[in-house]
């Protein structure tokens, strides 16, 4: 009798471990439904750039997300598939050059929720000045990302993000941009990279990037890289990932071997997707009040 009962456990352990991997594998096996395709053409806008092999491979990994993770709506926001897939697919556009055509999809293994607000949310904040001194404060939020498992989204600005007129801000890139950061241990702008060599290289030139942006804030200069990314290296990763996929020519001209070190750590060049902008033209030097040298 004892046997048998160890036997039941053991096939009650076994059923427990491989029944979420038949689901999964069955997830991922069926084609992705005409509507969500649509979804995808509609609000990913690399998403008409990219040949057969990239749209199927990026519908398999949406695949895998929608069915791996739970989605919340906050404040009384009612999700839609809407909503759903195209987080999804702006999320899965960041891993869509780090696995193979015919590899298992990976989407963010620590991931287990997507909270979405309809607009901008408030989030407590404790703020300690030189002397000590805590204040408490609310401060409105577009996207958070937590290392507890969580993603915090506003639907207004994910929905307003992949537009003409934001370019180079994408606060779903951005927030999934924090959480491929957190997979080395820490979120502070170097990501896992694999090899000492590569941190060497990422650190050199994504220090002196920093500077310069900090620099450009400061004077109020503004480039293809958003101030935001002055914030601090971390800020500065997902900023510039922000417009790798957004603004990837413009990034390349002024910043090619910043643009270098992501086309390694990303494996896919998102220049493929876009036709190059042309290029500004230049007006002549307006001169105003003109000083005499003097002598």
């Amino acid at each position: 009798m004892e046997a048998l009962a160890v036997g039941l456990l053991g096939v009650v352990i076994l059923a427990a471990w491989l029944v979420p991997k038949w689901r999964l594998r069955r997830a991922i096996s069926r084609p992705l439904p005409p509507e969500h395709v649509a979804i995808l053409a509609r609000n990913v806008m690399q998403y008409s750039g990219m040949d057969d092999l990239q749209r199927q491979q990026l519908a398999r990994m949406v695949q895998h997300f929608l069915h791996q993770k739970k989605f919340v709506g906050c404040a009384g926001l009612e999700l839609t598939d809407e909503m759903r897939v195209t987080i999804a697919g702006q999320a899965c556009l960041l891993l869509l050059g780090r696995v193979g055509s015919h590899e298992k999809p990976v989407s963010y293994p620590t991931l287990e929720m997507v909270l979405v607000y309809p607009g901008a949310f408030l989030a407590p904040r404790k703020q300690i000045d030189a002397s000590g001194v805590v204040t408490e404060e609310r401060q409105d939020l577009l996207g958070e990302s937590w290392g507890d498992g969580r993603v915090i989204l506003s639907w207004d600005h994910v929905r307003r993000g992949d537009t003409a007129d934001a370019p180079g801000h994408n606060v779903v890139l951005h927030e999934f941009a924090h959480q491929l950061d957190s997979e080395s241990g820490n979120t502070n702008g170097a990501p896992y990279l694999g090899s000492s060599e590569r941190y060497r290289s990422w650190s050199e030139v994504l220090s002196r990037d920093y500077a310069n942006l900090r620099h450009d804030a400061m004077w109020g200069k503004q480039g293809v890289l958003d101030h935001y990314g002055a914030t601090n290296p971390a800020e500065f990763f997902a900023v510039a990932t922000e417009s790798f996929f957004e603004q990837p020519h413009q990034l390349a001209a002024r910043h090619p071997a910043l643009y270098d070190e992501f086309l390694k750590y990303y494996r896919i060049d998102p220049r493929q997707w876009q036709s190059a902008p042309p290029a500004p033209v230049e007006e002549p030097p307006q001169y105003g009040v003109v000083y005499g040298q003097w002598r």
